[in-house]
C-alpha cells in the first residue's frame, strides 16, 4: 500500500520542477544616487580647526524600505515602477549624498553617528518621507523632514546659552517627460542634489 500510495506523488511533482524559481530575476540595469558636489581627492579636514557634524540615515516610511521607486497615484495609491530598483537602500545613499554637499558647501568635517561619539560637533538626522515619483503630475519628488542640533561644542564651551533643535521641511521637484527607469533615477538624483544643496546652506548658517 505504501508503494502504490507515493508513485502518485511522486509523478505529480515532476512537472513542477521546470517552473520553480529562485528570486525574481534582476532589471536590466541598477539605478544609483551621485552626488553633485564631491571633495577633492587628497584633501584633508580636521575637527580640530575646523566644525564637525554627523549626519545620520534618515528613516523612512515603509514604501521606500525597499530598493524600488515607488509610483504614487491620487493620496492613498502606490505601485513600484517596473524594472526600476536602486543598487542599495535610497535613504543611505541620499545620506552619502547629504554628507558629501555638506563637506564641500560648508567646509566641515562630516562624522557617522558613531564616530560623533567622541565629538561633541552638530547633528543631522530625519526622515525622508518621499522618494519616488507623482503620477499625477509626472514629476520626481524628494521630501526630507530635517532635524538639526546645532554645535554642542559651542553650547558646552559657553559661547551658546544652550542647545538649540531645528526641524525643518525640505522639498523638490523635477518634471519627467516620461515615467521609465532611466528618466525616474536621473530626475530623482537631480531632485536629491537640490535638496541637499539647501540643506547645506541651511546648516552652514
Amino acid at each position: 500500500m505504501r508503494k502504490l500510495l507515493l508513485a502518485p506523488v511522486l509523478l505529480a511533482a515532476l512537472p513542477l520542477g521546470g517552473c520553480i524559481k529562485f528570486g525574481a530575476e534582476p532589471p536590466p540595469s541598477l539605478l544609483k544616487l551621485e552626488a553633485d558636489a564631491t571633495m577633492p581627492t587628497g584633501q584633508t579636514v580636521s575637527s580640530a580647526t575646523t566644525r564637525s557634524i554627523a549626519v545620520a540615515v534618515p528613516s523612512v516610511p515603509q514604501e521606500l524600505a525597499v530598493t524600488r521607486v515607488p509610483v504614487r497615484s491620487g493620496d492613498t495609491a502606490v505601485a513600484y515602477l517596473k524594472d526600476a530598483q536602486w543598487v542599495e537602500a535610497p535613504n543611505r545613499m541620499f545620506a552619502r549624498m547629504l554628507g558629501d554637499t555638506i563637506s564641500v558647501r560648508t567646509g566641515r568635517v562630516v562624522l557617522g553617528m558613531r564616530q560623533s561619539l567622541s565629538d561633541p560637533g552638530a547633528r543631522l538626522g530625519g526622515e525622508l518621507r518621499q522618494f519616488g515619483i507623482d503620477a499625477d503630475t509626472n514629476e520626481a519628488v524628494v521630501v526630507y523632514e530635517a532635524t538639526l542640533v546645532r554645535d554642542r561644542r559651542a553650547a558646552a564651551e559657553g559661547t551658546r546659552p544652550a542647545l538649540t533643535f531645528e526641524k525643518r521641511r525640505f522639498e523638490a521637484r523635477v518634471p519627467l517627460a516620461e515615467i521609465v527607469p532611466a528618466a525616474a533615477g536621473a530626475a530623482l538624483n537631480q531632485a536629491a542634489n537640490r535638496v541637499a544643496g539647501e540643506v547645506a546652506d541651511w546648516v552652514g548658517k
